[in-house]
């Protein structure tokens, strides 16, 4: 099993990566699918079906947006939001899509996109189907695709039969659970880090990889210093305000005066994170980690690793941002970090365990140390909702973030207290986890139907 840290990394943007990146995407691959048929070209309409999660909360997570955004030619890597605000404006008042290589599509956004509040399609919560009709309004091509977390994105057809192709490729080092991976580092001699980096100069030069995530590194931090300095409501009608900006001058006040309290590292690990959740909540520039609706937590543990932790290294970001990776892999893998499909134990709870083990890495964890860091941060988020109030991940999000970001820095501390032997392994907590989400109330599944979502002020 190999899933590179390019994948678990991916830059994007908000609000939501199930709910925008994968949509996006999804409409895009329609696209080429469309291009590709024999009757492509007789095309003359096209339209799309939110099922599940994605129509439950798809308005407060501008699913539809992300929809028309996608058939628009956009793809969450490569976005400029002011030259994308001017297409979907102009789609709006002409409700006809150009692209290339096909004849003009109608597509009315506010008609053509419908959310089917039924039961979800049987592959996963998260589903929406794409058609594209001829000039008779006969349906001539249609596909479902699956939105499974992450900016991820699959068909029907490869949800119930997954492509072997990765499997096939003689990783160096090709642990799909933890148990495995302990047992390669043992006999290699190599840490996490080491290991995986090995496996992702398999595919890329070396070159390439250390580019590759001083780049994410670099957008992950971007994020933090914007949302640092923005302040004002974020959208979407809750009327809740940004945060970080003042805490932040706050701490830094307190810096300056000597006043600081020793708990204020919580304080700096919390900003750090809400900051990147509110640009995120904002549409803003993330790195899912995994998700963007975790998006916080792994870069707020590295922030606050560097300006805060005595000897702090910055030639280990790139080892911290593997090791996290190869957590993440495992937990995708083995359970899953989608909100809709697990709960917030599948995001928060892995993003958690992912900087958890990044942090006791950079601290000069060994593997087995590491190994149970990310296990006692996910043994502590077992069981979380998903439950975002008006389907916006905003409340109770933003704050989650920074929490889950306390508790990784708490957990590898802990983890680096002992000699690395524990009673529960991370293999059976993630099997805790993927049960736990299985058996989970669909109301409590980022659907807004139940939780906070529903016990909301009456003002």
């Amino acid at each position: 099993m190999f899933l590179s840290v390019f994948d678990v990394f991916k830059i994007g943007i908000g609000p939501s990566s199930s709910h925008t990146m994968g949509p996006m995407t999804a409409a895009g691959h329609f696209l080429n699918l469309l291009r590709q048929h024999p009757s492509g070209r007789q095309a003359a309409a096209v339209g799309a079906t939110l099922h599940g999660s994605l129509a439950f909360t798809g308005k407060g997570h501008a699913t539809d947006r992300a929809v028309a955004l996608g058939l628009l030619g956009w793809t969450p890597a490569e976005f400029d939001f002011d030259a994308a605000e001017r297409q979907l404006e102009e789609l709006r008042r002409s409700r006809l899509l150009r692209p290339n290589g096909l004849p003009p599509l109608r597509f009315d956004p506010a008609l053509d996109i419908v959310f089917d509040y039924g039961p979800p399609l049987p592959g996963h919560a998260n589903g929406l189907v794409l058609s594209a009709r001829d000039s008779t309004g006969a349906v001539m091509l249609n596909e479902t695709y699956y939105s499974i977390g992450g900016g991820f994105v699959v068909t029907a057809r490869e949800r119930e039969t997954p492509p072997a192709a990765a499997d096939a490729v003689p990783w160096p080092y090709p642990f799909a659970n933890a148990s495995a991976m302990l047992r390669m580092a043992r006999e290699s001699g190599l840490s996490i880090a080491d290991m995986k980096r090995a496996n992702e100069i398999h595919l890329r030069t070396p070159e390439d990889v250390e580019r590759g995530l001083a780049r994410l590194w670099s957008v992950m931090n971007g994020c933090i210093e914007r949302g640092l300095s923005q302040e004002g409501e974020l959208p979407g009608g809750l009327h809740v305000r940004r945060r970080a900006a003042r805490i932040h001058q706050q701490l830094m006040a307190e810096r300056r005066a000597n006043r600081s309290q020793p708990h204020a590292a919580a304080d700096w690990l919390s900003v750090y994170a809400m900051a990147v959740n509110e640009e995120n909540a904002a549409g803003g520039r993330v790195v899912t980690s995994p998700t963007n609706g975790a998006a916080g937590v792994v870069p707020a543990v590295l922030r606050y690793y560097l300006d805060h932790c005595i000897g702090a290294e910055p030639d280990k970001i790139a080892d911290y941002l593997l090791t996290a990776a190869g957590i993440g892999g495992l937990i995708k893998h083995n359970a899953s970090i989608s909100g809709a499909e697990a709960g917030c134990q599948g995001e928060v709870g892995s993003a958690a365990a992912m900087a958890a083990a990044g942090f006791c890495a950079v601290l000069g964890g060994s593997p087995e140390q590491v190994e149970n860091a990310a296990e006692i941060a996910l043994e502590h988020h077992l069981g979380m909702t998903c439950d975002p109030a008006a389907g916006l991940v905003q409340v109770p999000c933003i704050e989650r973030n920074g929490i889950g970001a306390i508790k990784a820095v708490a957990a590898a501390s802990l983890a680096l207290r002992g000699d690395g032997s524990h009673f529960m392994p991370l293999d059976n907590c993630i099997e805790a986890m993927r049960q736990t989400g299985e058996a989970m109330n669909a109301k409590f599944k980022e659907t807004s139907l139940g939780g906070l979502a529903v016990n909301l002020p009456e003002c």
